[in-house]
């Protein structure tokens, strides 16, 4: 039985789901979770063989995050991205952070299926039109000479309180300039620096430097 962890911040999605996997002989589904705090949580106590994970989760930890932290923890848990964005800037993400597939919300439900004993067994999925992408991506970086940076693993969101806190503004200050919750503030700058693997503001601000973030003239 491939157990399997299911992650999304709606419940709906989360009852289809598990509607749609538990009659397959071949899967159970062993918890759920509502965001990626939780889903870290859940993942380290139930050792599932998959999580199924949505990538935008606006409360809590977002997928991306979870993902990298579960990595770390559970290196041997598969995790495959359940997500409506058709988008490479995404897909590419996901595959740094080290998830193992990334399938589209619009998939038919045989490809979710076989999409999920693909990632049990060991081997990567990737939707048709994500492994043509990735290639090209691939060849041009080497073409480039250069490497995928961690950069790209922020949300546009997270580069903005990234540059902000580095310029040396309180979450506080933060908040205001970007007409958000202090909460939200401070979750957008723990997702950052686990995503950057930093765990003080003056590593923040040397990498915002090396990155070219602290233009005052713009």
């Amino acid at each position: 039985m491939i157990r399997v962890l299911l992650v999304d911040d709606h419940a709906v999605v989360r009852m289809g789901l598990r509607m749609l996997l538990e009659p397959n002989t071949k899967m159970e589904v062993v918890g759920e979770a509502s965001e990626g705090n939780e889903a870290i949580q859940r993942a380290l106590e139930l050792k599932p063989d998959v999580v199924l994970m949505d990538l935008s989760m606006p409360h809590g930890k977002d997928g991306l995050s979870a993902t990298i932290e579960l990595k770390k923890s559970l290196p041997e848990t598969e995790i495959l991205i359940l997500t409506m964005h058709d988008d490479e800037e995404y897909l590419f993400r996901v595959i740094q952070a080290g998830a193992s597939g990334y399938i589209l919300k619009s998939a038919p439900h045989e490809e979710l299926l076989s999409a999920i004993e693909s990632v049990a067994t060991g081997r990567a999925y990737l939707y048709p039109t994500a492994t043509k992408r990735l290639m090209q991506e691939y060849v041009e970086k080497l073409n480039q000479g250069g490497n995928m940076d961690t950069y790209s693993l922020l949300s546009d969101r997270e580069k903005e309180v990234l540059t902000l806190i580095a310029k040396g503004y309180t979450n506080k200050d933060i908040a205001e300039q970007l007409i958000i919750s202090v909460k939200t503030v401070e979750t957008h700058k723990s997702n950052l620096m686990e995503k950057l693997q930093m765990k003080t503001r003056p590593e923040l601000v040397k990498y915002a430097v090396q990155k070219g973030l602290l233009d005052y003239g713009v």
